[in-house]
């Protein structure tokens, strides 16, 4: 092949080198992916700029991750990679090749197998906005701007289906950390997840001083996309509350009810709701569950030097 696909050239190709159902490690399908598009020699060898990383395998992760996020691809463990229905429903669909936007639209249509993550952000939104944007009318910062939201984003999606997927306790031990990485629980103050048995509603306790003088009470629940968190949950919540607290922390990993942000409005008792978008977006910026993988300086002359 004289010109190396770009990471959408890689996702049919993938999909294809998958589509046997075998659960295979990353570095055990990449280099069949690299065989199935025929690249050659050099291609192989050729390295990011930064030197970190050969090409063909970043743009075959960029490929894998997004069809992660999109349900084609399952991680059922570390590493390991399988095809799910809806990546053989991309191949048939689209046999020589896709495109991201082509794949959102699949995700539009509630009937599709194809899920999509959707931004939460004007930013992140903007990163899709750019996607589309001819990257020569971007300047090199604007390029590395869009670059990291895109990054951000499908970190998110994958970060969500993975505390999806996890047991409920889990999760609330999650969002204890997160709070705590936010600075709630100050210096000497503690936070603990509440016995799962008797929890009387309450997932989480934060002490905000070393006698718990001061308390954060915490409701979390591990909800899939299509499952609302309704007003009776929050009602139940506040119940629990009475006695304890004049407020509290409700987080989901999916969304709230027109009725359940109604309610949070209106009631006395203070209610903060984290929906499953805004708690990706906090657990990103704390980190939380992820790690910078790396770290790029951008230069610029110092006028100083030359004054």
């Amino acid at each position: 092949m004289e010109t190396m696909p770009n990471w959408e050239g890689f996702m049919i190709p993938t999909l294809k080198v998958m589509s046997d159902g075998t659960v295979r490690h990353w570095r055990d399908f990449q280099p069949l992916v690299a065989d199935l598009v025929q690249l050659n020699d050099a291609q192989r060898k050729e390295m990011l700029p930064s030197g970190g990383q050969l090409k063909y395998q970043n743009r075959i992760g960029w490929a894998v991750s997004f069809l992660t996020s999109v349900g084609a691809i399952n991680r059922p463990k570390r590493g390991h990679y399988r095809i799910e229905d809806a990546g053989r429903h991309l191949i048939e669909l689209f046999p020589n090749g896709v495109k991201e936007r082509d794949i959102k639209a699949l995700g539009e249509d509630p009937s599709s197998p194809i899920r999509i993550y959707q931004a939460s952000t004007p930013r992140a939104k903007s990163a899709e906005l750019a996607a589309d944007v001819e990257e020569s009318l971007m300047t090199p910062t604007e390029q590395v701007q869009s670059g990291v939201e895109r990054i951000h984003e499908e970190v998110a999606a994958d970060l969500l289906a993975r505390l999806q997927g996890k047991e409920p306790g889990f999760f609330e031990q999650a969002v204890v950390d997160l709070l705590l990485a936010m600075g709630y629980g100050g210096t000497a103050g503690a936070g603990n997840v509440t016995q799962l048995s008797n929890d009387g509603g309450i997932d989480g306790v934060i002490d905000q001083d070393v006698l718990g003088l001061n308390r954060v009470y915490i409701q979390a629940k591990r909800y899939k996309d299509e499952n609302v968190v309704g007003r009776p949950d929050l009602q139940a919540f506040v119940g629990a509350l009475s006695g304890k607290a004049d407020s509290g922390v409700f987080i989901t990993t999916s969304r709230f009810s027109e009725g359940a942000l109604a309610y949070a409005e209106n009631v006395p008792t203070r209610i903060i709701l984290i929906d499953g978008k805004r708690l990706m977006k906090l657990m990103i910026r704390y980190g939380v569950g992820v790690q910078v993988k790396e770290t790029y300086k951008i230069i610029e002359i110092d006028e100083d030097f030359f004054v």
